[in-house]
């Protein structure tokens, strides 16, 4: 089947943008008093669980029973102001895209392949690191945008997948996805798709056998390339 469109995730796949995450997320907690604080090496364990809300309720659940907690309600609120101190950081400029992810895209829209997204995070992170490293809107680099905030399970569920194949209106073979994760890997291949998959520095010791190509970065990859997988 031609190839029409490639999908990508976004943290870790488009940037490196864990430790940011992981910044934005320490400066919540703190500046409410939490005692909470994630080394890279709690980051690293709690990246297996998919979403940010989510990933505090699993930390949470980890601690001791005197330990304070939060209501559903006390974990969103702390989210959605953790999604904005990450937009400050992005609006600073620290963070750039991943060597040949710039390439690929232009590449790729010159030879009028569709672009999507297809991620577990929310619309606004999306936004933040497009104009932080394109200076533009998501819509005008994406075609389609399917985040985690929009379907009813996240990564490695094939939901958001699905969702990106549904609004391109492409069959699964029509597409090639992008991700850097085990659960994204997972969630792609649910969804039929062919995986491409450039290890993070924060997943860089998954096992990502069943992906079609694994490779460390997207430097010097074309759509010519990606037809013949």
């Amino acid at each position: 089947m031609e190839l029409k469109a490639l999908i990508f995730d976004v943290d870790g796949t488009l940037a490196e943008t864990e430790e940011a995450h992981r910044a934005a997320f320490n400066e919540v907690f703190a500046r409410h008093g939490l005692g909470w604080h994630w080394s890279r090496e709690d980051y690293r364990e709690l990246l297996q669980t998919t979403g940010g809300r989510e990933r505090m309720q699993a930390f949470q659940a980890g601690l001791p029973r005197s330990e304070q907690r939060l209501s559903e309600d006390e974990i969103a609120a702390l989210h959605r102001e953790k999604t904005a101190i990450y937009g400050e950081i992005l609006a600073r400029g620290e963070l750039e895209l991943r060597p040949g992810v710039a390439d690929l895209i232009a590449r790729a829209r010159a030879a009028g392949l569709k672009l999507a997204v297809a991620t577990t995070t929310n619309l606004p992170n999306v936004e933040a690191l497009t104009r932080c490293c394109w200076g533009k809107a998501a819509q005008e680099i994406f075609d389609v945008i399917a985040a985690g905030d929009q379907v009813a399970a996240k990564k490695p569920a094939p939901d958001v997948f699905l969702l990106a194949l549904e609004r391109l209106g492409l069959e699964a073979g029509a597409c090639v996805a992008f991700e850097d994760s085990l659960n994204g890997l997972n969630s792609a291949r649910a969804a039929g798709l062919r995986v491409i998959v450039t290890p993070s520095v924060y997943t860089d010791e998954q096992d990502f056998s069943p992906a079609d190509l694994v490779l460390p970065s997207l430097e010097g990859l074309d759509p010519a390339a990606l037809a013949r997988l």
